[in-house]
């Protein structure tokens, strides 16, 4: 599959919801926790695969807001896994940065720290950047930058914050994902078809793929099978198709 890849149109940010690892450990009989075990190794293989096409940028869906409604015993098992899987080989042998998004505060006290460890630790990779929503959904986002705008202005001005005041580009300076491209490829593994409050702001034009494998099961293969799709598709941005094609051949 990889020879039928265009290197010169691989993604620059590939975001993926990997979803179906529970599902993947009920018909084997096992516990939800071992499915999110064997989702962490595909973890480890994806972001290995991605830093080798040159992606530079991979934001995994980890954990949203409406995962802390899941019952203690899997939240816990999570949490502990978060920190378990913060292992310095991942990052370190591909060159890659970590980074978090996401209510960090509503997050164990030892997990907020091991996070700010592994990004500290890993500032200086430049491969590519894995980022981590991890207690994150897209409305929350949305939300805490609107406040942020209104208490900055705030202790900034002494004039009122006016409608004229909020633009797309202040919104983007507040948003969680400041540091980063907008995603050009979302994944979705584990058969379901909607977005579930992930990046909403940042997917406008992203180019989506939905796929029934679950996530531990999610091969190299796979990945190359949904960049294969991306590149079959033209990208128009709310242009006309002869628009797009006159700017490529100038």
């Amino acid at each position: 599959m990889v020879e039928e890849l265009d290197m010169t149109r691989i993604p620059r940010h590939i975001a993926i919801i990997m979803d179906g690892n529970g599902r993947w450990a009920t018909e084997r009989n096992k516990p939800r926790s071992y499915g999110h075990q064997a989702g962490v190794e595909t973890v480890r293989r994806i972001t290995s695969e991605c830093v080798r096409l040159g992606v530079k940028y991979l934001t995994l869906y980890t954990f949203s807001t409406e995962n802390w409604n899941r019952p203690t015993d899997e939240i816990a098992a999570l949490m502990g896994l978060v920190l378990t899987s913060l292992e310095d080989e991942i990052f370190m042998k591909n060159n890659v940065r970590f980074r978090v998004i996401g209510d960090r505060e509503r997050l164990p006290e030892e997990v907020q720290e091991k996070l700010r460890e592994t990004e500290q630790h890993t500032e200086k990779n430049a491969a590519m950047t894995m980022v981590v929503a991890l207690s994150y959904s897209a409305r929350w986002e949305i939300t805490q930058a609107m406040k942020e705008i209104v208490t900055e202005h705030q202790q900034e001005n002494t004039v009122p914050l006016r409608p004229e005041m909020i633009t797309e580009e202040l919104l983007d300076r507040h948003m969680q994902t400041n540091f980063m491209p907008d995603p050009d490829l979302l994944i979705r593994t584990g058969g379901e078809l909607r977005i579930s409050n992930y990046l909403l702001w940042q997917i406008a034009y992203s180019e989506l793929y939905f796929c029934d494998t679950y996530w531990p099961d999610f091969s190299e293969h796979d990945l190359q099978k949904a960049i294969t799709s991306f590149q079959s598709r033209q990208r128009r941005f709310g242009k006309t198709e002869k628009q797009v094609e006159e700017n490529e051949n100038k």
